[in-house]
C-alpha cells in the first residue's frame, strides 16, 4: 500500500482537548525552528550537483538528484501506481482517477504552512524531493516520460482529469506554463481535463488568464484555513511564512471571472481551530459567487509544525462533510441548518428522511475536488488515503458500503438502520 502510517500522531477524538471538536486555543503550532545555513535553499543537494536518471522515488538515506521543474514534476504515490511507474496497491480502491503532478526544486516550498510536510522548515532535516506530503512520498519523474505514457491513449485512459500543483517558488508561474502546454500540446483537454491548484502569493490576474489561454478548465486556490485567525496562524506571519488571506481571496475572485461559475473553487482543511459554523458559512460565500469548496481532514502530517495536535474528530468531520454537501449540491443555505453555542451543526435544515436518503447514498463522505466524468458531486481527485489512515477513513476514495454507512451513520450520532 502506498500511503504513510504515521503511527505517533495523536489520533482523533483522543480526549487531548475533552471535546468532539478541535477547538482554536489547542490547535497552536510549534514555531519553526532554525535552519542551518549549509542546509538552506537546498544549498547541499546544488553543491553536490548529482544528476537525476529517470524515476527518482523518496529515499531519505542518501542525498536526493538535483531536479527541477518544468524537466521533472513529482506525482502521487497513487497517480504513480496507476500510470504503471510504481507498484503497489491502494486498500479498497483503484489507486486514482486524477493524475496529481506537484512542481519541484532542490530549494523547495519558500512557504512554511504549519500543517504541511513540504514546509520551509523541514530544510533543516529532510531533502524536498523526500519530503511527505498529504501522508504519501512523492517519486519525481521527467514529464516527459508522463506524456508519453498518457499520450498513447489519452481517450482510454484511467484519469479522470490532471492537476498541476504549484509551490512558493520563484520559477513556479512560468514553469506551470511549460507544463501546462506540453501536456496540451499532445493531449486534448476534451479528454482529460487540466485543474491548477495555484499559489496566489506569486501570481496576477494576468497569470490566471493565461492559466486558461493553455487549457487549463478549473482554477483553485488552497485556503485550508477557514477564516483569517487560522490562516495567519497556520501559513501567515505566525509561523515566517508569505501567504495573506486577502492575496489568495483577491487571485480566487480573478479566477471567478476569468473561468467562470463551477470552474473555480477553494480547498479547505477542517479541524485546525475553526468552528463548524465558520467553515460552512465559507462554503456557502463560495456558493454563492459561483464556485465550490474541496474539503480536506485535519491529520498531523509527519514532520509538519502541528504533528503532535489532535486529528479531527469524526464526529466533527462527518458532521461538516453532510452540511458541505447540502450546501454544494442540494440547494441547501447555511442560514437553514442550526448551530449550537459552539458552532456546531445540530440541525441541516432538511427533513429526516431527505436527510437519511443522502446519507445512505454515501456519496458526502466521498473525497471532495474537481468533477470526474462519473458525475458533477464524484470527484475525480479521490486523494486515497490523504487526509487518513486505512484503518479510520475520513474522505472515502471508493463509494462506502453498507458497512460504512453504519459507521458514518455511528459517527454522526444519526443511528438509522440500512436495509
Amino acid at each position: 500500500m502506498g500511503c504513510i502510517e504515521n503511527k505517533s500522531a495523536p489520533a482523533a477524538g483522543d480526549g487531548k482537548s475533552g471535546k468532539d471538536f478541535n477547538p482554536f486555543e489547542i490547535m497552536e503550532p510549534r514555531p519553526p525552528s532554525k535552519t542551518p545555513a549549509d542546509r538552506k535553499f537546498g544549498k547541499h543537494v546544488k553543491a553536490n550537483d548529482i544528476p537525476p536518471e529517470g524515476v527518482y522515488l523518496p529515499n531519505n538515506n542518501y542525498l536526493a538528484p538535483h531536479m527541477k521543474s518544468p524537466e521533472f514534476v513529482q506525482l502521487s504515490n497513487a497517480a504513480a501506481i496507476t500510470l504503471g511507474i510504481m507498484d503497489g496497491r491502494m486498500y479498497r480502491c483503484e489507486c486514482t482517477r486524477c493524475l496529481n503532478l506537484l512542481l519541484t526544486y532542490p530549494e523547495g516550498c519558500r512557504a512554511n504552512c504549519a500543517y504541511c510536510g513540504l514546509a520551509r522548515h523541514r530544510e533543516a532535516d529532510r531533502d524536498y524531493a523526500d519530503r511527505n506530503f498529504i501522508r504519501v512520498d512523492w517519486p519525481a519523474v521527467p514529464m516527459s516520460d508522463i506524456v508519453d505514457i498518457v499520450a498513447k491513449d489519452p481517450d482510454n485512459s484511467p484519469f479522470h482529469r490532471m492537476c498541476i500543483s504549484m509551490i512558493t517558488h520563484p520559477r513556479s508561474e512560468d514553469d506551470t506554463f511549460t507544463v501546462l502546454k506540453q501536456w496540451t500540446d499532445r493531449i486534448d483537454p476534451e479528454a482529460i481535463p487540466v485543474s491548477i491548484l495555484s499559489n496566489p502569493t506569486t501570481m496576477t490576474r494576468d497569470d490566471v488568464q493565461r492559466t486558461r489561454d493553455l487549457g487549463a478548465d478549473i482554477f483553485t486556490v488552497a485556503l485550508d484555513a477557514a477564516t483569517p485567525d487560522v490562516f495567519d496562524r497556520t501559513r501567515g506571519k505566525g509561523v515566517q511564512s508569505p501567504h495573506k488571506w486577502s492575496r489568495y481571496w483577491e487571485i480566487m475572485l480573478d479566477a471567478k471571472d476569468i473561468f467562470g461559475p463551477q470552474k473555480f473553487g477553494a480547498h479547505i482543511i477542517v479541524g485546525m481551530g475553526e468552528t463548524e459554523y465558520e467553515v460552512l458559512k465559507l462554503v456557502q460565500e463560495l456558493v454563492d459567487l459561483g464556485g465550490h469548496s474541496h474539503m480536506f481532514c485535519f491529520f498531523p502530517e509527519q514532520g509538519s509544525l502541528m504533528d503532535h495536535l489532535p486529528a479531527t474528530p469524526r464526529d466533527q468531520w462527518r458532521r461538516v462533510q453532510l452540511a458541505r454537501y447540502l450546501i454544494d449540491y442540494r440547494d441547501v443555505r447555511v442560514e437553514h441548518m442550526k448551530f449550537d453555542e459552539l458552532g456546531r451543526v445540530k440541525s441541516y435544515g432538511i427533513s429526516d428522511a431527505e436527510l437519511s436518503d443522502v446519507i445512505d447514498a454515501g456519496i458526502a463522505f466521498r473525497t471532495s475536488g474537481c468533477p470526474g466524468k462519473f458525475q458533477d458531486d464524484v470527484s475525480a481527485c479521490d486523494r486515497p488515503y490523504g487526509d487518513s489512515p486505512p484503518s479510520d477513513i475520513a474522505s472515502y476514495p471508493f463509494q462506502p458500503k453498507k458497512k460504512d454507512i453504519k459507521q458514518i451513520r455511528k459517527q454522526l450520532d444519526i443511528p438509522v438502520s440500512v436495509e
